[in-house]
């Protein structure tokens, strides 16, 4: 019986690892799109074909996937916004045709464009969390260390501000310190808002993740991992929320470990 055949739009960190060997132990043939710049050289090792393409191959990578025959594709993986404005980027007309008719350039708005150019070329694409359900965060504090009244004080502050951020389509997160924003995340990602954040905040801040009131888990799905509490490490940040049941928690026991070895708190909101 012929395996089921699973696109894969690959960013960067190691959820499309994650993703991929998932997706073969459950018997798909997974058919990689890796983005130069931001897809891990490793994922090669995890999946049954690679192909690369350049951030503006819009063109390119559809009819990659049409000829391997794929009827169902996934994005897993954030592209680096440095690869998104390089100013030597080329965008193919595939591409120019879709920011042609995009009312606004939000994150949101271009990717449910391009799910709808795949479903008019025969491919859907799907839930990038449906493989992975047992990595949504649970509820509850995951550390040795509980949040003290103060750092619950500043959850309660941060949620409101970050599930307001990401109705907007700006972010999914806020770094607070004693119910002062101290910084939103735009389009750089986690890290760089918990670097930002952090170097104002100077010690002691409190990071707040949610997933978008709205959220299209087709993509854009909130994701931490090892890096999130290395980089929390760096600033000397001292608690993360995540929202349960929205949040993928990447190699959790490391995160746990690391954030213990801090006296760092992470837990399910």
């Amino acid at each position: 019986m012929p395996k089921e055949l699973l696109g894969l739009i690959a960013g960067n960190g190691k959820f499309p690892i994650l993703l991929a060997q998932k997706a073969k132990s459950q018997n798909f043939k997974v058919i990689a799109a890796g983005i130069h710049g931001d897809t891990s050289i490793f994922l090669k090792f995890f999946v049954n074909q690679l192909a690369w393409f350049k951030v503006g191959e819009l063109k390119k990578l559809f009819s990659f996937f049409e000829q391997a025959g794929v009827s169902q594709v996934i994005m897993a993986g954030q592209v680096n916004p440095n690869n998104l404005f390089e100013k030597n980027v080329v965008l193919d007309d595939e591409f120019k045709d879709l920011f042609e008719v995009l009312s606004d350039r939000k994150a949101d708005t271009i990717f449910s464009a391009i799910g709808e150019k795949l479903e008019k070329k025969g491919m859907e694409l799907v839930n990038s969390i449906f493989l992975l359900k047992e990595y949504l965060a649970p509820k509850g504090t995951f550390t040795q260390r509980g949040p003290s009244l103060k750092e619950l004080e500043d959850i309660e502050f941060g949620k409101v501000i970050a599930k307001a951020m990401g109705g907007l389509d700006v972010g999914q997160t806020v770094v607070i310190k004693n119910k002062a924003i101290v910084a939103i995340e735009a389009m750089e990602g986690t890290d760089r808002t918990i670097l930002r954040g952090g170097k104002i905040a100077q010690t002691g801040a409190v990071i707040v993740k949610t997933s978008k009131p709205n959220q299209d888990l087709r993509f854009d799905v909130p994701v931490i991992g090892p890096r999130t509490i290395k980089t929390m490490i760096k600033t000397d940040a001292k608690c993360l929320a995540i929202e349960a049941g929205k949040t993928l928690i990447i190699d959790k026991d490391l995160c746990v470990k690391l954030a213990n070895s801090h006296q760092i708190c992470i837990l399910g909101i």
